[in-house]
């Protein structure tokens, strides 16, 4: 029963693997069909070459950019590569000012445009929100007009409207076509308004067509919108403070730049002046829709943490909403709480009592405040998915930059190893693997073609995993990279010789040869594990602390460790379990790898069952209970 049980349990082990080893596989083709991936490993900068971007700090007048800003800058765009894992991209400072980014690759525009985004991180009121009727839209029937026609379905808010809360609430947000503004700025011939629903829907009610001969209202003048902007610019500047003539200069100011602003100009919002201490007028991000903003009272740099995911509900199980969480700074927690209790108050007066979160001049957020938030803990909900969801988080997260940069270069730069230095290594590496393959024959005989076939295990489990994380999270492997696989060989090997000389001094103190592979694994397990841990700490140190070529080496080097852990319990362990029931290596043959007699294993007389009895250590021919009477009867006489 436990020779039955033993061999079920390391076929159960062999299936295991061969499922882990088709998974990974069938997710290889499967990213390679459906999610642009690859059959073959990404490189990284120094095999593939890649983009080099400089970017050049925007300084208005006298400012100046100090160390301390450059460094501040350097880690944020870090931070903004690497939100998505390892990419091995170089980030380095030029002349004290500039900042050298070099992407491996060919990024993608939304990748490069992340990266080169000179961007200022805002909060500031919500004045006036409508869609800008000088940008030329597109509506359901095909024709170009200047103002949306609304259809009687339902609608989706814009992700960049929901709603902020302390708690858990759902949002009612407006979108881009229902923008609540004055009522100057609203053509009399609007056919019907959308109004928001509890459920964060907005719902277009079609009105009946007005007879052909009928003549609509004129829309607003230009100078009608100006003074209906410039009294709403009014009406938030004096609730934050301002005098009436400084809010009147202001407002006139900002209105008429409102006025001009079209947002489907190329280029317009970075015409835009983004002084904090004064009210601007902006688009959103969507580029349909123009906003007036009150001067900044929070910037980016307060922001502690944010995150996206399913809302908890009051039993902490995960909701159906999607959220982005925002924690502030303990030196931000008061601003917060002030803005919030005064638009919290405004309730009554959309949009006033929405603020806006400005990354690069353009709103990309605009949450009504549905509460009071005194603990800097805020929850942000709307119409989000998970994808969109996701890349807010990383703008709040990482949008703020100590100072505005522009794209002053971009270009392609070359390999700076190439092809012949990636073969060089490969080819140390395939002299590494021919030399422990030759050892291991000559040392274990055919027990060393187990080891031969556990690398070859190894190698395709490492391979196709790499493949994988290129894919998924942006792993590239650079010379660094394959300098850690190339180890990685030693310490596979170190298992396997680990585990064999085990397994060969149980043969060398009697023990049959199955049960010396069961008690050499029990002895050889710990030995493994300590080692494979002490291997992984050493990577996860090197990985956090080190520079990215170097952080290379250890990702390699911790994921093969791993691969070595599973490679070890999974196959080479189960087919030695197997190979030992065999006659050829359980009979001990001199070419196994296994002889006791070559071994020098000890002479111990054992009890083989059903009378008979057998030396352990030579394999001699079993004597009978008969026979060793006779010769005891033999020497009494």
């Amino acid at each position: 029963m436990a020779r039955s049980s033993t061999k079920k349990s390391a076929r159960r082990s062999l299936l295991a693997l061969i499922v882990v080893i088709l998974g990974l596989g069938g997710l290889v083709g499967g990213l390679t069909v459906w999610g642009g991936g690859s059959t073959t490993p990404r490189l990284g900068l120094d095999l593939e070459g890649g983009t080099e971007l400089v970017l050049q700090p925007v300084l208005v007048g006298t400012e100046k950019i100090n160390e301390g800003q450059v460094n501040r800058a350097v880690d944020i765009i870090r931070q903004r590569i690497d939100a998505n894992g390892v990419s091995e991209a170089e980030i380095a400072t030029q002349g004290g000012q500039n900042i050298v980014v070099s992407i491996p690759g060919s990024p993608s525009p939304e990748q490069l445009d992340a990266i080169r985004k000179p961007s200022q991180l805002r909060f500031r009121a919500v004045y006036v929100q409508a869609l800008d009727t000088n940008a030329t839209q597109v509506n359901p029937g095909g024709g170009a007009t200047g103002t949306p026609t609304p259809s009687g379905t339902a609608t989706t808010p814009a992700p960049g409207k929901p709603s902020a809360t302390g708690t858990a609430t759902p949002s009612t947000s407006a979108t881009a076509q229902n923008g609540v503004v004055p009522d100057a700025l609203r053509a009399a011939t609007t056919p019907a308004t959308p109004t928001g629903t509890a459920t964060g829907t907005a719902t277009a009610k079609p009105t009946t067509p007005a007879p052909a001969a009928t003549t609509a209202p004129a829309a607003p003048t230009q100078a009608q919108t100006e003074a209906a902007v410039k009294a709403q610019a009014v009406k938030g500047l004096t609730g934050i403070g301002w005098a009436q003539a400084k809010a009147d200069e202001a407002a006139t100011k900002v209105a008429k730049q409102y006025s001009a602003l079209n947002c489907s100009t190329p280029g317009a919002v970075d015409k835009i002046v983004d002084d904090p201490d004064q009210p601007i007028a902006t688009c959103g991000d969507d580029r349909t829709t123009k906003y007036v903003l009150g001067p900044s009272e929070i910037n980016g740099s307060e922001i502690a943490d944010a995150s996206s995911g399913y809302q908890p509900g009051p039993n902490g199980q995960p909701t159906s909403i999607v959220e982005v969480a925002l924690s502030f700074k303990d030196s931000g927690k008061a601003k917060f709480a002030a803005v919030t209790k005064r638009l919290y108050g405004l309730q009554s007066e959309p949009p006033l009592d929405q603020f806006a979160v400005v990354l690069d001049k353009s709103v990309i957020t605009a949450p009504q405040a549905r509460a009071v938030i005194s603990d800097g803990r805020a929850s942000i909900t709307g119409s989000f998915t998970i994808d969109s969801a996701k890349q807010l988080a990383e703008q709040l997260k990482f949008g703020a930059l100590p100072i505005s940069f522009a794209l002053q270069t971009q270009d392609n730069i070359t390999p700076q190893l190439g092809e012949e230095q990636l073969r060089i290594g490969l080819l140390a590496g395939f002299v590494g693997l021919l030399l422990v393959v030759v050892y291991s024959l000559f040392q274990y005989r055919a027990l060393g073609f187990v080891t031969v076939a556990s690398l070859a295990v190894a190698s395709i489990i490492t391979y196709l995993a790499v493949t994988v994380l290129g894919t998924t999270h942006g792993f590239r492997l650079t010379m660094a990279g394959v300098t850690g696989l190339i180890v990685a060989i030693g310490v596979t090997a170190d298992s396997f010789i680990v585990y064999f000389e085990r397994i060969r001094d149980e043969v060398r103190d009697g023990r049959p040869l199955v049960a010396a592979v069961e008690t050499g694994w029990k002895r050889a397990r710990r030995t493994i594990i300590a080692a494979d841990a002490v291997n992984f700490i050493a990577a996860g140190v090197l990985y956090f602390l080190a520079s990215s070529n170097v952080r290379g080496f250890a990702f390699t080097l911790g994921l093969t460790t791993l691969i070595d852990l599973a490679v070890v319990m999974l196959f080479t362990h189960p087919t030695v379990q197997l190979l030992a029931r065999t006659k050829f290596f359980g009979g001990g043959h001199k070419w196994s790898g296994l002889d006791p007699q070559r071994l020098g294993a000890k002479e111990t007389l054992r009890y083989r069952g059903r009378g008979q009895f057998g030396s352990a250590g030579a394999q001699r021919p079993p004597a009978t209970v008969g026979s060793a009477r006779v010769a005891e009867g033999k020497a009494q006489a």
